[in-house]
């Protein structure tokens, strides 16, 4: 048995989540999408040490074998060259070269090593991460396809493509610079071993400078996320205001508004110059003392470093070794302080991207639904229907009716009296009590949706466009229809005529929203969606609404065609589509206020006697 509709707070897709805390679980679960890709993540791994070594190593080269060993001629230090010497040595011997060239070809082999592995790191990390957020975009796209329209009737789509968007994005960010702390804390850490085995005094000196750099990393950015946060407030603004300003621009010269748009537009971008200065003074100012810090910690090098050079406590190397390994000292630091704040941002983006996959909304199906025949006759029926969108706001109240097979019933009413309403039952696009809607005495609760959706054509009002070409918009990807079969549905509803006059035909492009279509092309193009698809049911949702008078008349023959041999349900306002109808529904506030035949209705004198008098007038006039 369905059940009626959960209520939920959906008001959670409009929270802000902090995400100020490193949730492991989250973590683990973003695994899951990356496991399949594992293989690639491990081999980066092994990569970026390598690249780490390599780099670390470079330097050796530099410090211990250029200087020391060929220029000073030292041979004799303690301090570690990890095997550097050894190998140039073994290079001369076997190449003749010089120690210098030796040394040379040494380097070249370690730079060449350190550039394909970082690069091969890169490619296989970003690979790994690109793969596993397409499988999740792609699983999320999948789950909120299946999500009913009591979701998005509560919950803003901006918020939903953001989740698809700008949240996997934040997660793609972190994942990669998770990836890079790698690169550069091996280094870090490798370097800090041969510093302490150089001189334990000047390795402790310069690592009283990194809480100092990791300090005012931590104030920089507690200080820049509010200035940033400003910033893009400024531009969301600014956006808006363009956005708004010249999607209704004929509106604008029309009013002659734009001197004022113009003086909004310079607040508005004063503003954002004022934020985005801010952040360029933060900015320079956490540069010029990070270069500061590193032109301390180049002085405190060379100042005790000579001292211990002329004690003969460390080599010429070793003090150049260390000017080499400061920035490997500080770097990671200044980029662990970065990633955190990415870190947290891709914390708050996994819990909203995990709580849309987590949201269960849906459709009740039923268990074992009943197999409807290759053709249906068309019957339906609604007993006593209760329902609202939301509860104790009900907006059908006890509405009953039948259409026979083959019937055309219209359905008439002011706004907001339920019409559109009892066709989102029809279709099932709601949950609601069972023994409410009936096709072919069959409740459809227990039908399946979509075989449900299949007998049921609807032409909606705002005819919906989707890319590609006018044929695409008619076949929508059924692998059961030929271009014959649409084609053939186009001639029926009138619809080939227009079609044919295209430069490309039925091959043409549509853009965004069918903007290269008028009104009365698009749902004439609806038409031939629906009747390509032969629905047993036919429901026209106020489809003519929109059309002028010559394309109206165009399709009334295609109509009668379309509606051969089905049942029809026109919700509509206009009385050459209502006068078509065997009966007419009248709905007054959720309930059936009269019912009857176009004749009957009128004779009783009621509410469709003024409606059809109202729009009787109309047409007078427009004589």
């Amino acid at each position: 048995m369905s059940e009626a509709s959960t209520e939920r707070d959906h008001a959670m897709f409009d929270a802000e989540l902090s995400g100020a805390v490193l949730n492991m679980h989250l973590l683990g679960r973003l695994m899951h999408w990356l496991k399949p890709y594992r293989v690639s993540l491990i081999a980066s791994t092994v990569l970026v040490l390598i690249a780490s070594y390599a780099a670390v190593v470079m330097e050796i080269v530099i410090s211990r074998v250029l200087v020391d060993y060929i220029i000073v001629g030292d041979t004799e230090s303690v301090m570690p060259d990890l095997g550097m010497i050894e190998l140039t040595q073994w290079v001369e011997a076997q190449t003749g070269l010089s120690p210098l060239f030796s040394a040379g070809v040494v380097f070249f082999f370690l730079m060449a090593i350190f550039g394909l592995a970082g690069h091969w790191h890169r490619m296989t990390l970003n690979a790994a991460i690109v793969n596993g957020l397409r499988d999740l975009r792609q699983d999320l796209f999948r789950h909120l396809e299946t999500r009913p329209s009591s979701f998005y009737d509560k919950v803003p789509v901006g918020r939903i493509m953001t989740r698809v968007t700008n949240d996997v994005e934040a997660l793609y960010e972190m994942l990669r610079g998770m990836g890079s702390l790698v690169g550069e804390f091996v280094p870090f850490f490798v370097a800090l071993i041969i510093m302490f085995s150089t001189s334990v005094k000047l390795t402790l000196i310069l690592l009283a400078l990194v809480p100092v750099v990791a300090l005012t990393t931590y104030f920089f950015r507690q200080a820049s996320r509010e200035v940033f946060r400003l910033v893009r407030n400024s531009v969301s603004a600014l956006n808006q205001n363009l956005q708004e300003n010249l999607s209704g621009i004929q509106v604008v010269q029309l009013s002659g508004r734009e001197g004022r748009n113009i003086l909004d537009y310079t607040r508005l971008n004063k503003d954002n110059r004022r934020q985005e200065y801010r952040s360029i003074n933060l900015s320079t100012i956490y540069g010029a003392f990070n270069d500061s810090l590193t032109a301390i910690g180049l002085g405190l090098i060379i100042w005790f470093g000579a001292g211990e050079v002329i004690s003969e406590e460390m080599t010429l190397g070793g003090v150049i070794l260390f000017t080499r390994f400061m920035s490997m000292l500080f770097t990671p630091v200044v980029t662990l302080g970065e990633q955190l704040n990415v870190l947290f941002r891709a914390m708050a983006s996994g819990e909203r991207i995990f709580q849309a996959l987590d949201w269960d909304e849906q459709i009740h199906e039923p268990e074992e639904p009943v197999e409807l025949p290759e053709r249906i006759k068309g019957k339906i029926e609604f007993r006593d229907v209760h329902f609202g969108y939301e509860r104790n706001n009900p907006v059908l109240k006890g509405v009953s009716f039948s259409v026979e097979p083959g019937d055309k019933l219209a359905i008439v009413g002011q706004t907001g009296s339920g019409k559109s309403t009892l066709i989102r039952l029809l279709g099932r696009f709601y949950d609601f009590e069972d023994d409410m809607v009936f096709l072919d005495d069959v409740d459809v609760n227990h039908l399946h949706s979509r075989d449900l959706r299949t007998r049921v054509g609807v032409v909606l009002q705002d005819f919906h466009i989707f890319s590609g070409t006018i044929l695409d918009n008619i076949v929508l990807g059924d692998p059961g229809m030929t271009p014959e079969k649409a084609i053939a549905a186009a001639k029926t509803v009138n619809a080939h005529g227009f079609i044919s006059q295209l430069p490309l035909g039925y091959d043409t492009p549509l853009l965004e929203r069918g903007a290269n279509l008028s009104q009365g092309q698009r749902q004439l193009l609806a038409f031939a969606r629906v009747l390509a698809a032969d629905p047993e049911v036919l429901v026209l949702d106020e489809a003519t609404a929109s059309i002028d008078t010559e394309t109206e008349l165009l399709i009334q023959d295609g109509l009668e065609k379309l509606m051969e041999d089905r049942t029809a349900i026109l919700i509509a306002h206009r009385l050459q589509t209502i006068q078509q109808a065997d009966k007419v529904l009248v709905l007054s506030n959720g309930e059936v206020c009269e019912y009857g035949t176009h004749e009957e209705l009128l004779a009783l004198e009621g509410m469709y006697h003024t409606l059809h008098e109202l729009q009787f007038q109309d047409v007078r006039e427009e004589g």
